[in-house]
């Protein structure tokens, strides 16, 4: 029997189908073999189409509408066009967890950035990026002012991303428990630096599941702090590392020969043997690790994705500023 569509029924399906592959719940982290990581020009629709497009699995990028320079920016909208692009795709959004940036929203017009002698106002602003970022600042994250900016307000960094939809958080700065600094300020108030911090992730877990009960928690760097409380599994759902083979100068432009390229020469925990020991204890844990490494040269790009493949990590090279998709996709992308 042949069949026969009633025309007028037309404009309910595609509606029904339509919905249903918004309706189809992102793929899990373990099926993720490519993503991209993108922090700069998301004003731009035309960058969000570029990406909406893009065949990767993950895509990290960041609000855009918690800066003050784009605070009228629909985030909701770009994420569903980022979903709608891939259905399955995991979207995440970067948040800097432990390092004030005046140039977002929370940060108040009476707030004072510290100097390397002084705190700054309100007094868990610390010290300026110890890395020559322009505009951080590491804080006291254990402080319940902080906490209350990124999680615990209803208005919180946390609660507005979740509501956004995004499927989760890529928290940057979580190395925050390790830098001398903030140590010194944590002992000086008889916290214990590593505890705080995995105390501090359970709690955005917490908020962020309070809205999504399947959102996503993605630690970048602080690869140590596995040692320093094992809890830490508990607080996350995988692991994001930078700089494993080849890193790039801080607020270096796309097209500078310093956006990349730096080839890590550390013999210490950072080098890259020991950085590889510490990810396999986050893989044996069930934790999927991403790499970042920044490439200028496609020689290098080309090693980072074999070395990463051979260590059953998902690698991505780019280059530092994060203002583009990378023009050194993984092989056969």
């Amino acid at each position: 029997m042949r069949f026969h569509l009633d025309m007028r029924w037309v404009p309910l399906l595609i509606l029904f189908v339509a919905a249903g592959a918004a309706a189809q719940p992102p793929m899990p982290l373990s099926a993720v073999k490519t993503f991209m990581y993108q922090l700069q020009n998301l004003e731009d629709p035309d960058a969000v189409t570029a990406l909406a497009k893009s065949d990767y699995d993950l895509l990290v990028v960041e609000p855009t509408a918690t800066t003050n320079d784009n605070s009228s920016f629909d985030m909701k909208a770009m994420v569903d066009k980022l979903r709608a692009g891939k259905p399955g795709r995991i979207v995440l959004a970067y948040l800097d967890a432990c390092e004030a940036e005046s140039f977002r929203t929370y940060w108040k017009s009476d707030w004072k950035a510290p100097t390397r002698q002084s705190r700054g106002l309100p007094d868990f602003l610390l010290i300026p990026d110890p890395d020559g970022w322009s505009d951080d600042y590491p804080v006291a994250y254990w402080d319940a002012r902080w906490q209350a900016i990124i999680a615990t307000d209803a208005d919180s960094q946390v609660n507005r991303l979740m509501r956004a939809g995004f499927d989760g958080v890529y928290l940057d700065w979580i190395d925050a428990w390790d830098d001398d600094t903030v140590r010194a300020q944590a002992d000086r108030q008889g916290i214990d630096s590593a505890k705080a911090m995995t105390d501090f992730l359970l709690l955005i877990r917490k908020t962020a599941r309070a809205v999504n009960p399947n959102a996503l928690i993605v630690q970048q760097n602080a690869f140590t702090l596995i040692d320093a409380d094992p809890r830490l599994v508990d607080a996350i759902d995988a692991l994001g590392v930078e700089d494993t083979w080849f890193s790039g100068r801080s607020n270096a432009g796309w097209t500078s020969k310093s956006a990349g390229d730096v080839p890590n020469r550390d013999r210490d925990d950072s080098s890259t043997a020991a950085r590889l020991r510490q990810y396999a204890k986050f893989q044996s844990a069930g934790k999927p690790v991403f790499t970042v490494d920044y490439c200028v040269n496609p020689i290098n790009a080309a090693h980072v994705y074999a070395q990463a493949t051979a260590h059953h990590l998902v690698p991505l090279v780019t280059r530092v500023s994060l203002d583009r998709m990378t023009t050194t996709p993984p092989p056969g992308r």
